[in-house]
């Protein structure tokens, strides 16, 4: 079956058992990855994990020690970086700072010899598109962060390349205007329709930018999926512990269940024999309180009994704006503290307060099952 047939676009970026070793330390370790043409993916994971060294390689900023990378089907792995088709945005915006905007945005055409008249369209039209039609006669030193980085993606897509690398680009900004700056990407990327890969440590940027992302650790690639995917279905244990929160108990495998604390508790498929040492891991939001007032209006009468039931109480509530953070503790857990996350209408319901007992359910298929030695 073709990719066409799947209605899949064909790899633009082919990167093939890429390694990269700085003297006895290898950064990268066997890297092999298709990013598909109009793509957004983010290269996830901790300092050290070897994402930026991987985006470097594709840029040809920094070779890698063995391994090929392909771009619109040419091979690309030894070119120098003036030679490869891409724009890159790095963190810290390097503009030129005795340049003006306009200036800053022209510099890359100018260097392809085009007639003044056409790059001076160019820059106005960028300008527009990245909503600051009126800096530019500025220098960088006027403009806040966010206006910087957009002027910084401006030049970086001035000359229509078929690549644009963005090496954290959001991660010197505040909160308030990264969370505004990473919908203008992405809004930006989906209209001019370009092959985009953004490096982040950042959970929240990969979940709601990306089409596809890449964890990485320890120079291996750990899981790659749509943001659903990832944090829904985490393959391993570290990806379920690097994306968002998950509690972990050290648990004993049964035949389709597990056991921790002194309950048995079914659980999502595994394949683990019984008597193995796992880990099982929930989400804190996937925890499900019970009690009186915790059933939403309308629910049917009957319905069937939860498996996994829990008598607990609330050690301690840490108040997060639009849920409630609780930690409960309980007989059946042992000497192991649940975190579970309830919204402010399930807590109202309830009224939830520390020291308060209820039942919550661990749902089964949440009750995910991993590797004890991890």
């Amino acid at each position: 079956m073709t990719a066409a047939s799947l209605n899949v676009k064909p790899a633009y970026l082919e990167i093939s058992n890429v390694w990269k070793a700085f003297g006895d330390f290898h950064a990268l370790k066997d890297i092999s990855l298709d990013i598909r043409e109009g793509e957004f993916v983010c290269f996830l994971g901790p300092s050290g994990c070897g994402k930026t060294t991987l985006l470097r390689a594709i840029a040809g900023l920094d070779l890698q020690t063995r391994g090929t990378i392909r771009q619109g089907g040419k091979d690309v792995s030894t070119l120098p970086p003036s030679q490869r088709d891409y724009g890159i945005v790095f963190q810290s915006y390097a503009l030129f700072p005795n340049l003006t905007i306009s200036k800053n945005i022209a510099f890359g055409l100018e260097n392809t010899k085009r007639p003044r008249a056409e790059i001076e369209a160019r820059v106005t039209e960028l300008l527009k598109l990245v909503g600051l039609p009126e800096q530019g006669n500025k220098y960088p030193a006027q403009l806040s962060g966010g206006q910087q980085q957009r002027i910084a993606l401006a030049r970086a897509i001035a000359i229509s390349p078929g690549l644009l690398l963005l090496d954290e680009p959001l991660s010197a900004l505040d909160a308030k205007v990264r969370t505004h700056l990473r919908h203008e990407i992405k809004e930006l990327q989906r209209k001019l329709g370009v092959t985009t890969i953004m490096v982040t440590h950042d959970q929240e940027e990969a979940l709601s930018m990306a089409d596809r992302i890449v964890v990485m650790n320890h120079g291996v690639i750990e899981q790659i999926g749509s943001p659903t995917e990832i944090y829904r279905h985490p393959a391993t244990l570290f990806v379920a512990d690097f994306i968002g929160e998950a509690n972990k108990f050290k648990a004993t495998a049964e035949k389709g269940s597990v056991s921790f604390g002194s309950k048995t508790f079914k659980c999502a498929a595994h394949s683990f024999d019984a008597g193995v040492s796992v880990i099982v891991a929930i989400r804190p939001e996937d925890v499900i309180p019970h009690g009186p007032g915790a059933r939403s209006p309308g629910a049917p009468d009957v319905v069937k009994e939860p498996a996994n039931l829990l008598d607990v109480t609330i050690g301690e509530m840490e108040f997060l704006g639009s849920f409630w953070r609780t930690r409960l503790r309980g007989a059946d857990l042992g000497d192991e503290t649940l975190i579970a996350d309830f919204s402010i209408n399930a807590a109202r319901r309830l009224t939830l307060t520390e020291g308060t007992a209820l039942t919550v359910e661990l749902p089964e298929e949440r009750l995910l099952v991993y590797p004890g030695g991890q």
